[in-house]
């Protein structure tokens, strides 16, 4: 007999807010509050979007049925996105993955023993939640694993990682133990001050913010705006959180932008030919920023704030991914990591989180 299970923060995990629809429920990793201040349809798109998102309990249950309502984003020109994957973990293991028919994802054939049953939303989906019932007995877990709250741009949300579970932060935070609430936003890790003040009330054992791409890409500011706002966005934070741990992550290695600023364009020559790759428009000049010019400024607010600040951290993005890894490792779109690229990320950053 199937049991249905509430759609609460008991068992609906990595979400910031669950907004009660007519149908269900929609995870959100932005609060309503922090919403209403972005006119940014990119951003309200992507922050819908359940990246690290999870649906977790523990039982005996040997199958899993949920219903799912699933918006994708699309653009005019570009060939569409695969379809969203769920994964399922049990006890950690990533043991079957597949995506929604018709709204309807199923898993069958579970082990009958105790376990923690773990689906994994897809990370580049709106997924609005109508129903899960499981086969079996179904408990909340009762997780005390310290908690990472991550912030971050497409990188961090997932683009182009083969499955939501196997992101770069998903791999770190199942490599060290930690619960993670993944706040990566394709395009909107702009050093905003609202998502500052969500870190500052977020419960958190660790944060990190990975900075520097998209401002660049977006060519959002110069760097004398850059600097003051990165001082003020990390002031915020330390005011929910003035002595847990806090890494900044410097930009990741990428070749477009090493040198050329943006703003980052659609590559039209590629689209004609039906594959998607990106392109940097802009000019050097003076105070126009790039990752180079990026990554030394946030070094040196960083080591500028150790001073006062010994739990501040430095992640250099080129120890994560550097240039030799780009040429092993070309990036499929030349913007974004491709799969294996997101396990190797995931699995260095795992040694600084530890």
């Amino acid at each position: 007999m199937l049991v249905e299970l509430p759609l609460t923060e008991q068992f609906v995990r990595g979400a910031v807010e669950l907004e009660t629809t007519t149908t269900g429920v929609l995870p959100h990793r932005l609060p309503a509050w922090a919403r209403r201040q972005f006119p940014d349809p990119q951003l309200m798109t992507s922050e819908a979007q359940p990246s690290g998102v999870r649906i977790a309990f523990r039982g005996s249950a040997t199958g899993v049925e949920l219903r799912v309502v699933a918006t994708r984003q699309s653009y005019p020109g570009v060939p569409p996105r695969p379809l969203g994957v769920y994964d399922l973990r049990i006890d950690g293991d990533l043991v079957g993955l597949t995506t929604a028919d018709e709204g309807r994802v199923v898993f069958t054939g579970l082990p009958a023993r105790e376990k923690l049953v773990e689906i994994w939303l897809p990370h580049h989906e709106q997924t609005e939640l109508v129903s899960c019932r499981v086969e079996g007995s179904a408990e909340p877990v009762l997780d005390g694993r310290p908690v990472w709250v991550h912030h971050g741009s497409s990188l961090s949300q997932g683009s182009n990682a083969a499955s939501p579970s196997t992101t770069w932060p998903a791999v770190a935070a199942a490599l060290t133990g930690h619960q993670l609430l993944n706040l990566g936003f394709g395009g909107g890790a702009l050093v905003d001050a609202s998502t500052a003040r969500v870190l500052r009330d977020l419960p958190a054992d660790v944060l990190s913010v990975e900075l520097g791409i998209n401002v660049v890409n977006a060519d959002a500011m110069r760097m004398r705006a850059f600097t003051p706002a990165v001082h003020g966005f990390l002031d915020t934070v330390r005011e929910g959180h003035p002595t847990t741990p806090l890494v900044v992550v410097t930009p990741l290695h990428c070749a477009l932008h090493e040198e050329t600023p943006g703003p980052g364009a659609f590559d039209l020559q590629a689209l004609a030919g039906g594959t998607v790759r990106f392109t940097a428009t802009g000019t050097p000049e003076p105070g126009r920023l790039t990752l180079s010019t990026a990554r030394a400024e946030l070094a040196r607010i960083v080591a500028q704030r150790q001073a006062d600040d010994p739990n501040l951290h430095l992640v250099d993005g080129l120890e994560l991914f550097g240039a030799a890894d780009e040429a092993e490792h070309p990036l499929p779109d030349a913007l974004h990591l491709d799969a294996a690229s997101h396990l190797l990320v995931g699995e260095r950053f795992a040694a600084h989180l530890r």
